[in-house]
């Protein structure tokens, strides 16, 4: 039998994969231009919504066509982290030595030294990238989750300072919607409140349906019922197609109890548990809803129009509610209003 071709594993690029092919081909032209009109990419999104996967989808491009790409933590001295990746990067340590750069007085020609003064940390990436410069050669640095620590800041705020000196240096970071906002905001990093975000929308259903339909060889009908499952939510559609493929005997009724619990054990209680309490009152009152229309749904809170307002766009960008529909809200997430009925009892 063949091997399940959809991973429950978050960030990793499974077999059946949609790509984001209008955004990937966005940064992609933005970075290849001979005048780039940006240097640095930013994407948010909720939990699942495959934010990683794209990052690591456009990595392996540009590695391909010959630039240097390092993935590097949000957690650790992250220009150290550079130099010593960069320095021990095939091919490239030749050119350093050749221009007499020396990482040997950091300590970190084979490891990380956390406790040398940052200036000098600074002005030995600096003397590297004239050297990558120099010699055409494009680096993108990659950041999964960032967070508003100080490692992050710190080094966006040297990153501006590379961009003013044209440097061939290359960024995208992902994250939850809450800490790109928290980053960006920063007074002294407004270039990143510039930068260009890719917050991610939910996959085409015609698309699930139609990779439904070819993985299981089933009808339309079928296929189209599945796609509806996830509303296009990417984890939601890893998720049913590896629980369809272990259970081919059984109808998509009998395994939803099983689609639901793994939903609210690897997802939906993780994002839960980083609403603040008034934002989880809010998505209770939109569960509790008969149709999601907006004045039913303040009457139940008891909130006045310019505060729902708030909370209504904050968990529009969250991702968590659709507001296409004037005058109307619902539940981006699948299953995610009978998850909210759920958790409703313990506020």
């Amino acid at each position: 039998m063949k091997d399940n071709p959809f991973t429950i594993s978050f960030g990793k690029k499974p077999q059946c994969y949609i790509s984001r092919t209008v955004e990937t081909n966005e940064v992609i032209t933005n970075f290849e231009s001979s005048f780039p009109p940006t240097q640095v990419y930013m994407i948010t999104g909720v939990r699942g919504s495959g934010k990683t996967v794209m990052m690591t989808e456009l990595s392996d491009y540009f590695e391909q066509n010959g630039w240097i790409t390092l993935d590097i933590s949000p957690d650790e001295d992250i220009v150290a982290s550079i130099i010593a990746n960069l320095y021990n990067e095939k091919g490239i340590k030749s050119l350093f030595t050749k221009a007499e750069i020396s990482v040997a007085a950091l300590g970190i020609s084979a490891s990380v030294s956390r406790n040398q003064p940052d200036v000098t940390g600074d002005v030995v990436l600096k003397q590297m990238l004239e050297v990558l410069k120099k010699n055409n050669k494009k680096l993108l640095i990659t950041i999964d989750e960032v967070t508003n620590n100080k490692n992050i800041k710190r080094f966006s705020s040297l990153f501006q300072s590379f961009i003013r000196k044209d440097y061939p240096i290359f960024l995208i970071m992902t994250g939850l919607y809450d800490n790109i906002y928290k980053l960006q905001n920063n007074k002294d990093l407004t270039f990143l409140y510039r930068a260009p975000k890719i917050a991610m929308k939910p996959l085409d259903e015609i698309l699930i349906a139609q990779t439904y339909r070819k993985v299981f060889d089933i009808s339309d009908g079928e296929s189209f019922e599945m796609s509806k499952y996830t509303k296009g939510y990417s984890y939601a559609f890893q998720m049913l197609g590896y629980l369809r493929w272990n259970n081919k005997d059984k109808t998509i009724s009998e395994i939803l109890p099983e689609y639901d619990y793994i939903l609210k054990e690897y997802s939906y209680n993780k994002i839960w548990s980083e609403l603040s309490h008034l934002d989880k009152q809010v998505l209770s009152a939109v569960a509790r809803s008969k149709d999601g229309k907006v004045k039913e749904i303040r009457d139940i809170l008891g909130m006045q129009s310019n505060l729902f307002s708030v909370y209504r766009e904050r968990m529009m960008k969250k991702g968590l509610l659709n507001v296409d529909d004037y005058g109307y809200v619902s539940f981006r997430l699948p299953r995610f209003r009978e998850y909210s009925l759920l958790m409703e009892v313990l506020l």
